[in-house]
């Protein structure tokens, strides 16, 4: 029997424990918080079924505080796009060019369909010669040369989800739909009807807001979206997103086998976002799991989607600015959800 295979008994295992003992499941939830709690870790929620079954904030972490999510604020943008195919107002196959007629002129950026962008294989630096963490504006993302056809590497970075926003903008206006901007599409259509309350969430200085990072939300809140993403984008039996455009934000490109459109997928072969993430390297071990989705941002934010075990379970920490200068220390995902598992 394989690695993989004795991992993924045991994981199964330990989610009948959580069932039948209670008392062994908040034993395993109290080791699980010691070890994020030393890793600079101020929140750490358990969502099963949407029931909460354990919850701690410590130091900075408070329930009705939000906090920054950095890079998990990407996730947004694919269920985003699922909206959108529902109003009928995007197809996650057709050309950027059709609403960015600027791309029409260029030969690989002619090329790129929505699914390339948001797979981050569109051939565009996904930093666009930026240093980490400095987010472009929606003008400045748009005009960003490629030079690599589509699908030939995967470049992790914020210009494909600026570059995604303004695609979104003109939609919005094209169609006058009476949003401002992609943020207040998302709060209409998404994050109000599902009682999500966003503290905050950063804009460039074009006023537009950053969807690959600047999102503050609680713990709860994110768990709520984990949990409705879990739910097929069904809030109170009523559909909220294309049921199919949902699906395709967990599957992989040939550019990245362990990433979809804006969700981790931890599998062999995966490409983390950078080689001091620390995402990457336990790829392996992590497919162990099951079926493992994961929004990830810098400091070791996380929302996981167990969709086997209908389980989510949210990590969020201080440090953001270090890790960005340092990766991601000792933290280990493998390690963390072990423990919660019982795995």
């Amino acid at each position: 029997m394989t690695q993989t295979l004795l991992s993924r008994r045991a994981t199964l295992v330990g989610l009948s424990a959580l069932a039948a003992a209670p008392a062994l499941a908040q034993t395993r939830f109290e080791a699980a918080k010691a070890y994020s709690i030393a890793r600079r870790g101020i929140s750490f929620l358990v969502m099963q079924r949407g029931q909460v079954l354990f919850e701690d904030y410590q130091g900075l972490g408070l329930r009705f505080k939000g906090w920054e999510l950095a890079s998990g604020t990407k996730s947004f943008s694919g269920v985003m796009a699922a909206a959108l195919v529902q109003d009928g107002l995007l197809k996650l196959d057709e050309y950027c060019a059709d609403t960015l007629t600027e791309f029409w002129s260029d030969r690989y950026r002619s090329a790129i369909r929505g699914t390339d962008l948001l797979h981050l294989g569109s051939g565009i630096d996904g930093k666009g010669g930026r240093r980490f963490g400095d987010v472009p504006t929606y003008a400045d993302a748009i005009a960003i040369p490629s030079n690599r056809a589509t699908g030939s590497q995967f470049s992790y970075g914020p210009v494909p989800f600026q570059i995604f926003g303004e695609l979104v903008r003109r939609k919005l206006i094209a169609a006058k739909t009476g949003d401002v901007d992609p943020l207040a599409y998302l709060n209409r259509r998404l994050l109000t009807p599902l009682g999500i309350k966003p503290i905050r969430w950063q804009r460039g200085k074009d006023g537009m807001p950053h969807l690959p990072s600047g999102a503050a939300i609680t713990a709860r809140d994110w768990a709520k979206f984990g949990q409705f993403v879990l739910a097929g984008g069904v809030h109170q039996g009523k559909p909220l997103v294309d049921a199919a455009a949902l699906r395709a934000n967990f599957e992989a490109s040939s550019a990245n086998p362990g990433y979809g459109l804006t969700w981790w997928m931890p599998r062999p072969g995966m490409i983390g976002p950078g080689p001091r993430s620390g995402v990457a390297g336990e790829a392996v071990s992590l497919s162990g799991l099951g079926k493992l989705y994961m929004a990830a941002g810098a400091g070791n934010q996380r929302l996981y989607l167990l969709p086997e075990q209908d389980m989510v379970i949210v990590r969020q920490a201080d440090g953001i600015a270090q890790s960005m200068r340092a990766g991601a220390g000792d933290w280990s995902d493998q390690t963390f959800l072990s423990l919660v598992l019982g795995a």
